[in-house]
């Protein structure tokens, strides 16, 4: 008897939406929670904003900083962090780009309807 929630996938095979210029997303939806794989672009920027979900992660390659409170928080390989839900921050990437897992927890509904609505 299968259960419909169970989903295996690789990440290769997962459609990419655009974040920002240069920064793309390749989601897993849970019931719950959701994964997002992100790869940004040497140089790439994500733009200051906050969100009401608690979001962590851990950078997998290269550099990610999260700026906070105009500080920069330079992460590196199999560094994580955890930003509680309101919490206003920016990203920036070194000049290798960097592949990061983001965690986010409920599900962010704004990025699945983007990433269905992708062709």
């Amino acid at each position: 008897m299968g259960d419909d929630r169970l989903q295996f996938v690789h990440f290769d095979d997962v459609k990419a939406f655009e974040l920002a210029a240069g920064v793309t997303g390749r989601p897993l939806f849970g019931a719950g929670a959701m994964i997002n794989l992100i790869e940004l672009q040497p140089g790439s920027i994500v733009p200051l904003h906050s969100h009401p979900h608690e979001q962590l992660g851990i950078v997998l390659r290269g550099m990610q900083a999260l700026v906070i409170d105009g500080e920069a928080h330079e992460l590196g390989p199999m560094e994580g962090y955890v930003l509680p839900g309101g919490v206003e921050h920016s990203a920036y990437c070194g000049p290798e780009g960097a592949l990061v897992v983001d965690i986010f927890q409920p599900v962010r509904e704004d990025y699945r309807d983007r990433w269905h609505a992708l062709p």
